[in-house]
């Protein structure tokens, strides 16, 4: 059994195998799952596991460079914006873009990591970049 990280094996299995600008998604509740994306389903019930407390896991265990968030967070979400302010601050780069074109961008990812989340655009995508 692993001892530290992730033990979710579908998510360990995806952050293993991600390259060099590859995406993953961590979604809302809500979010529209394209049909040829994977999706790894972990809500449980409404708001759990949290957006948040999902993210900052993956945070713990993924090599990020860059973040994409919707536009619309920014009036609607102030605690997704604070965790964008977060990761900003620790050198990743940030953008924002409509939602519309936030689920269109969602056709490239990887992986869809599905949460309970239950707030206004609550989502990301999060793209690997390397660590050496």
């Amino acid at each position: 059994m692993k001892k530290h990280g992730i033990l979710n094996s579908d998510i360990a299995r995806v952050l293993a195998q991600l390259g060099h600008t590859d995406s993953i998604v961590i979604a809302d509740c809500g979010l529209p799952i394209p049909d040829h994306v994977e999706r790894i389903d972990l809500a449980l019930k409404l708001g759990q596991p949290s957006f948040v407390d999902t993210l900052q896991e993956i945070l713990a265990d993924m090599q990020v460079e860059r973040a994409v968030f919707a536009t619309e967070c920014l009036e609607k979400n102030p605690t997704v914006v604070a965790q964008a302010k977060e990761m900003q601050s620790s050198g990743v780069s940030i953008d924002f873009v409509s939602h519309e074109e936030f689920k269109q961008l969602c056709h490239r990812a990887k992986a869809v990591i599905r949460t309970g989340e239950a707030s206004p655009y609550a989502n990301i995508i999060l793209h690997s970049g390397v660590i050496f």
